[in-house]
């Protein structure tokens, strides 16, 4: 997840030039379950590490879970919530295809929804009471537009989960001299996107560009920075 800032007034608050920004990162999400062992069981079935499993005594346990390639992770078990077991809904997993993840989690024996996209602005519906499912229409986004396209799932005791298709950050949300990618696969898909947009490059060239090399970084930064992208 991107990192966030905080700005701390200096001794002239009103002077951005003397306002200090500490990072403030988002790294843990509090689950609540029912059965700890149960809820470790299908976590560990996703795929996602096991960074921890702890207990004191009979009062309190603790585990850490964290999704490949995330900055931030999950943590439930026993005493270290006092919310409902399913309460958590709108949890969000950033995926570049939709595709090839939601395939993924279905070999792994996970029940997940058919690929879709929300109707527009049009929110009223029923199918969900949270943010983006509100009125889902089968089938990822027509344009495969970034942010559109959507897949969820819940855990055994009902927290809620999308997989969101993002391939190109919207302006501001990713700092374009820190490009960092978080895992093989997801470089892996920024390379293909280029390839593709490459080829319309070079048919607008009449020849082999002999510079592809510099183009693909450029087009790969400029697209997870949200920067027009090269022609």
């Amino acid at each position: 997840m991107a990192n966030a800032t905080y700005e701390i007034p200096g001794k002239d608050a009103t002077n951005p030039s003397k306002v200090a920004k500490a990072d403030m990162k988002f790294e843990v999400v509090i689950l609540p379950v029912s059965d700890v062992d149960r809820a470790k069981e299908f976590y560990q079935r996703l795929g996602w590490r096991l960074d921890a499993d702890f207990a004191h005594g009979d009062d309190w346990r603790g585990v850490q879970f964290t999704p490949p390639g995330s900055g931030c992770s999950i943590i439930f078990g026993k005493n270290v919530t006092a919310a409902a077991p399913g309460s958590a809904q709108g949890l969000y997993l950033i995926v570049s295809d939709i595709e090839a993840s939601r395939k993924e989690l279905l070999d792994r024996g996970v029940k997940i929804s058919e690929v879709f996209h929300g109707a527009g602005d049009k929110y009223s519906g029923t199918d969900e009471p949270y943010l983006f499912g509100k009125i889902r229409v089968n089938g990822p986004d027509a344009e495969h537009g970034s942010y559109r396209s959507f897949a969820s799932f819940r855990d055994p005791d009902g927290n809620g989960w999308f997989l969101q298709e993002v391939t190109t950050r919207l302006p501001g949300r990713v700092d374009s001299a820190t490009t960092t990618f978080a895992s093989a696969s997801d470089l892996a898909s920024a390379m293909r996107r280029a390839e593709t947009a490459h080829g319309q490059h070079e048919k607008l060239l009449g020849k082999r560009d002999e510079n592809w090399s510099d183009w693909y970084a450029a087009y790969m930064v400029a697209e997870q920075a949200g920067k027009e992208l090269p022609q």
